[in-house]
């Protein structure tokens, strides 16, 4: 049974009759389509018009739902023959960022990017998809190895941020981070970012800074979460939604101001409703954007990405 968010209780509810409906009709020679027919259409328009009405603190819901598809169920639907390669050559492997060589439509690529893991036991082993600077590092080895092979690089971004824990600074975190980002802007082969639900702070530019940046129609993209925010600003969390407001965390925002290249639609309800209709449109929006890349020199996809950062901002 789908999971559904605190603002979708009135569909909840419409749903929770329909499939009472279809209990009580099991087994049995009840005919039951004239009253289910007009309550799952009522239920439709409901999320319908729900969805085309959020809040960017509804948004910020709908980017951390956790049925929602993440880095793995991406490159086994997209990816062929890929091949994860771990470690940063220095400390350790980091579980919350993975990458590795594979297919993509025909194309070698290496794909890079965050995995916050589909219940309990996998978000700890992947740390919630929070990065430590090894996994920077792991991400810096893997693109500089694309560069030197003239293979492009697609990240898929979804993390609330960079690991903040004491450790992870006594490793340089904010270096790692920042290395990253680097190693984004210098590379000469096409780099396609696209934000899959959170795109959070320093931990998600780092693997961000591309020729491309897609963003779901749902995902958000900030500087620090909602969260992070009203406890600055106002001293208490609760301001949240009035923090993802002001932010302009949502892709619509993000767009209008220049921050990323475009929009991939979700189906109705969220890409959790239908996570392979998702996982489609994003292909579908990667390979154009190889397809625009794949004729540029290397110091031409240099200067674009560079021109494209430099731009941000600006009045």
């Amino acid at each position: 049974m789908a999971t559904f968010l605190d603002f979708e209780k009135p569909i909840a509810e419409l749903q929770s009759r329909i499939d009472e409906l279809r209990r009580t009709a099991e087994g049995g020679d009840v005919d039951i389509a004239a009253e289910i027919g007009p309550l799952q259409a009522k239920s439709d328009r409901l999320l319908q018009d729900t969805y085309a009405r959020l809040t960017p603190w509804q948004k910020a819901q709908v980017a951390r739902h956790p049925e929602r598809p993440h880095f793995n169920h991406y490159v086994a639907a997209l990816i062929e023959d890929f091949t994860p390669l771990g470690g940063d050559r220095a400390f350790a492997d980091d579980a919350a960022i993975i990458g590795g060589l594979g297919r993509f439509r025909g194309r070698r690529v290496m794909v890079i990017g965050h995995e916050k893991g589909d219940d309990t036991a996998s978000r700890l082993r992947h740390n919630f998809g929070m990065g430590k600077p090894e996994g920077y590092r792991k991400a810096i080895r893997l693109m500089q190895l694309a560069d030197r092979f003239g293979i492009p690089v697609l990240t898929l971004v979804d993390t609330s941020g960079a690991f903040p824990g004491v450790q992870a600074e006594e490793r340089g975190q904010a270096e790692a981070i920042a290395r990253s980002t680097e190693q984004c802007l210098n590379l000469g082969v096409p780099l396609i970012a696209s934000i899959l639900g959170e795109g959070g702070s320093g931990g998600a530019v780092a693997l961000a800074a591309g020729n491309q940046v897609l963003m779901l129609e749902h995902a958000i993209y900030s500087v620090i979460s909602p969260e992070g925010c009203a406890s600055i600003l106002w001293r208490t969390a609760d301001k949240a939604a009035d923090a993802a407001e002001a932010m302009k965390v949502t892709a619509q925002h993000l767009k209008e101001l220049g921050v990323i290249d475009g929009i991939v639609p979700e189906p109705m309800g969220g890409a959790h409703r239908d996570p392979q209709a998702a996982i489609i449109a994003l292909g579908d929006a990667i390979e154009a954007g190889l397809a625009d890349l794949s004729g540029l020199s290397p110091q031409s996809l240099r200067q674009a990405r560079r021109a494209k950062f430099l731009a941000m901002g600006r009045v």
